[in-house]
């Protein structure tokens, strides 16, 4: 059967990862970017198949698109997609998944470590001229630490919460976990209870999926309980963390700093309370692009590829069912 195939996001994948691949399955229409629940309503009324990745899908925006019978998209959240709903009107969702683990943990000690070294401090006192006017060889006037020996908490243990356990450990790490979903889960590492994850964790990164129980997981009552060296790492969904309690702890010193690719709104808004905190040095904040290797996103094509080879073959992969 033709299919007629609608991509939402484009752009969401990159200008350099080719998509002309799902043509083998038929016309396939493009947009560079949708947002609004009425913007999908009027680009897939006519679509077999939905190819997005933040695009709200739900009654309101799907009511009028009776022709689909599948979506998929280039993520492997789905906190945008309304499951119920799909599964009342029979409509196979399948995600992409494990395809941005290796990039994710990499960027996740990238941030860890920017902030724990104080790189943003050295860098500006090199390239600012203090260093070339100095007699010494060497500076280090902010005192920096050891990683091995240091606790590392990690709250969610999928794909990429155990890489970074697995990295951590390397580093010399004493790997501590919680789980999010509340199950207690047998694993290689020692799992707590959150308040001992705060109060022992010497970095903390976050790698779990946003629901009711992690929304604001990382709040006020959570900084409270950290050491005043703690580093946060949020590279799992932006409202797990409250951005008001983060830029207090922040201002109030209650923990050193944070690095983060997530944000409650994207792309940062400007009321947001951290556009206001301005020092590199304790807080890095990059544009939801952990993920975003290369090789991540071809992998992210390829098996949106492949969701839709399986589906069309009746055999679907990587299928989500409510």
């Amino acid at each position: 059967m033709n299919q007629k195939i609608v991509v939402l996001e484009r752009d969401s994948v990159g200008r350099d990862v080719e998509i002309d691949r799902y043509r083998d399955f038929g016309e396939v229409v493009v947009y560079d970017n949708t947002v609004t629940e009425e913007e999908v309503a009027e680009r897939v009324k006519d679509a077999t198949i939905i190819i997005g990745n933040k695009s709200p899908m739900n009654e309101r925006s799907l009511k009028e698109a009776t022709k689909v019978q599948m979506i998929t998209g280039f993520a492997t959240g789905y906190d945008n997609i309304d499951i119920s709903y799909l599964n009342s009107r029979n409509i196979v969702f399948s995600n992409v998944q494990d395809y941005a683990t290796a990039a994710v943990a990499q960027h996740t000690f990238a941030l860890a470590l920017y902030v724990m070294e104080h790189l943003h401090h050295y860098d500006h006192y090199v390239k600012d001229g203090a260093y070339e006017a100095q007699s010494r060889f060497s500076n280090f006037d902010v005192a920096f630490h050891d990683l091995e020996g240091k606790t590392w908490g990690i709250a969610g243990m999928g794909h990429i919460g155990r890489k970074v356990a697995q990295i951590a450990t390397a580093f010399g790490c004493n790997v501590i976990t919680y789980s999010t979903s509340g199950k207690a889960a047998k694993g290689d590492y020692p799992q707590v209870d959150f308040e001992t994850l705060c109060r022992q964790s010497d970095v903390i990164s976050l790698h779990c999926p946003l629901t009711d129980r992690t929304r604001h997981l990382i709040n006020e009552k959570a900084f409270d309980l950290m050491k005043e060296s703690a580093v946060l790492v949020n590279v799992a969904r932006g409202p797990v963390v409250d951005s008001k309690a983060l830029y207090d702890a922040l201002v109030q010193g209650k923990i050193l700093g944070a690095g983060l690719d997530v944000l409650e709104k994207e792309p940062i808004r400007p009321e947001d309370p951290l556009h206001q905190f301005k020092d590199s040095s304790r807080l890095v904040i990059t544009p939801h692009l952990a993920w975003a290797s290369i090789e991540a996103r071809e992998r992210c094509a390829q098996q949106v590829y492949e969701n839709i080879d399986g589906f069309l073959k009746g055999t679907p992969v990587r299928q989500i069912v409510g």
